[in-house]
């Protein structure tokens, strides 16, 4: 198999920033305040935002990798989805930003939110894509085992082998092609044996995130309350005949009400894993130009 052609990333990186024991690797371009900070969903990490940044003239852009994912290390699970948003407090706190527009997808956007309310000085916008936000009812205890993510193979010869092999599978066969590209290639580290390589985000860690998202320690509905910043819920579909890789949304309808200021986008065209899909719209709605459904 070919190795695909590449292209010159718009962000530079990684720096190391620890927080909490854990290694967080940051990755930035510079440009001007107020500068937007990137976090990604579960299993995903920070380069999957690059065609995003790209379409974000000028701003200054962090993406950071979330512990246990991309170049960040691995800590012993269970891996609290509280401590996300706590890590991306401290970041945005180590970092000094002030007045900054928080992006999160999935798992991403529950950490902005919850960051958002920990640091208020920090972030003037959160743009929350597709949050995996519950219902308030859906916090009682932790999930199944996902045993089909504990079975995913997690052993490449190379990036390329990993790309096509995916590539033609959904959801993956409806991503945008430039950020599958850089999905394979960032989303692979070495194997410890030396023999190949290894999904950044290891089966385990993937499957334990998923287990406790609906954890009642993952309940912030009470910071939520609290968040100053001006909140965009980005929603998409709901049900999808197609359900394969958690394409529908688990976002919660009445989400927008319970921030004080926020502001509700309903798009039934895209699914979840809409920032891989159509990184135009995410910047677009970064950027406050108005989206045509």
């Amino acid at each position: 198999m070919e190795t695909p052609i590449r292209k010159k990333s718009p962000i530079e990186g990684p720096r190391r920033l620890v927080v909490s024991g854990n290694s967080l690797a940051v990755w930035e371009r510079a440009g001007v305040d107020p500068p937007v900070l990137f976090l990604h969903g579960a299993s995903f990490h920070s380069r999957c935002w690059d065609e995003v940044i790209a379409r974000i003239p000028q701003r200054r852009c962090v993406a950071l990798d979330l512990r246990g994912h991309g170049q960040s290390s691995r800590p012993d699970t269970p891996c609290k989805w509280r401590e996300f948003g706590q890590d991306a407090a401290e970041v945005a706190h180590l970092l000094g930003l002030r007045g900054a527009t928080g992006v999160g997808h999935s798992l991403g956007g529950h950490a902005i939110a919850l960051a958002s309310a920990i640091r208020p000085e920090a972030f003037a916008e959160a743009v929350l894509i597709d949050p995996v936000i519950l219902p308030e009812s859906s916090y009682v205890g932790p999930g199944p085992e996902f045993s089909a993510i504990l079975r995913r193979r997690n052993r490449w010869r190379d990036w390329s082998e990993f790309f096509y092999r995916i590539k033609d599978r959904a959801p993956f066969d409806k991503w945008h092609r430039k950020v599958l590209l850089d999905y394979c290639e960032y989303g692979l580290l070495a194997a410890p044996d030396g023999d190949g390589l290894e999904l950044a985000c290891p089966p385990f860690i993937e499957a334990a995130i998923y287990r406790d998202s609906t954890d009642p320690d993952a309940n912030i509905y009470a910071e939520i309350a609290r968040v100053k910043a001006a909140a965009t819920v980005v929603r998409a579909r709901a049900s999808l005949q197609e359900t394969a890789g958690f394409s529908a949304s688990r976002t919660a309808a009445d989400l927008v009400s319970r921030f004080t200021n926020a502001v509700d986008v309903y798009l039934p065209q895209c699914s979840h894993f809409l920032p891989m899909e159509a990184p135009h719209l995410v910047a677009d709605l970064i950027m406050g130009r108005k989206i045509i459904h």
